[in-house]
């Protein structure tokens, strides 16, 4: 049984029936052995060959598709810069520092909304005389200055006019020292001063309403050019550009009636 190997008749490891060119040969000695099935399914095997190429193909291609979908991601919608954007009264004129003093006071009690810089940007258009002039960012004749816009989406959790609304004096018994009338959001309870820049007065909100800066030309028409250098991002947007599509050179103002609720935080 040993016939043939190095070691011929003295090999130190017993052969038997049925053992030779399998356990009868020293470690490391190769032989060539017989298989027990010499018939092989050739299909069967292309069709392994196939299987496995395909696999391979199919990680590579998932992997590299895959890979370029995690980039691929809808555009951030928004504009580039503040337009000066012309406001518009509710019957389509251009809306003037005039017609403001004469349609609008600090009484006002219902709302008056245009959308800058996006279109789902809602801000307040207040006349705050005759009870506050001079007001930080304010315009009007002379140094009257009581005409300011501020947005109309709450810094708490976001809830737009006219769930927050402007409260003109004697809407509510609460009053903070002097001021009797403000902007009051009757979801959670925040306030805000108008006279200064709508910082709070109440929260739960901590950031002030983001102020839009408005100008007026030689004729009296009243634009939008901006956000006041402190504001805030308005609520929900990572900047007060992104998240809607801009509009554009003109906004016109649109009436609705104020939700009410004189619950204040305690």
């Amino acid at each position: 049984m040993t016939d043939g190997l190095p070691c011929g008749t003295g090999c130190p490891w017993p052969g038997g029936p049925g053992l030779a060119g399998r356990f009868d040969a020293p470690v490391g000695y190769v032989r060539k052995v017989a298989r027990a099935d010499p018939e092989v399914d050739e299909t069967k095997r292309n069709l392994l060959k196939l299987a496995a190429v395909a696999g391979v193909l199919g990680v590579g291609v998932g992997g590299a598709v895959g890979g370029a979908l995690q980039y691929v991601q809808p555009p951030v919608v928004g504009i580039g810069s503040y337009p000066r954007t012309q406001l518009f009264d509710l019957d389509g004129s251009p809306l003037t520092v005039a017609k403001v003093q004469a349609e609008y006071s600090v009484d006002t009690t219902d709302l008056y909304l245009f959308n800058y810089p996006l279109r789902n940007e809602p801000n307040f258009l207040l006349n705050l005389y005759p009870a506050a002039t001079n007001v930080p960012y304010g315009i009007g004749p002379g140094s009257q200055k009581s005409i300011v816009a501020y947005s109309a989406i709450c810094q708490h959790l976001g809830c737009p006019a006219p769930a927050i609304s402007y409260y003109p004096p004697g809407t509510c018994p609460k009053t903070f020292g002097s001021l009797a009338f403000y902007i009051h959001c009757s979801c959670h309870g925040s306030t805000y001063d108008v006279t200064n820049g709508a910082a709070n007065l109440t929260g739960p909100a901590v950031l002030p309403l983001p102020q839009v800066i408005l100008e007026q030309d030689g004729s009296g028409n009243i634009f939008a050019t901006g956000m006041t250098p402190s504001s805030p991002p308005v609520n929900g947007h990572l900047n007060t550009l992104q998240g809607d599509y801009g509009v554009g050179e003109t906004s016109q103002l649109a009436k609705e009636s104020p939700v009410i609720l004189c619950d204040f935080p305690t």
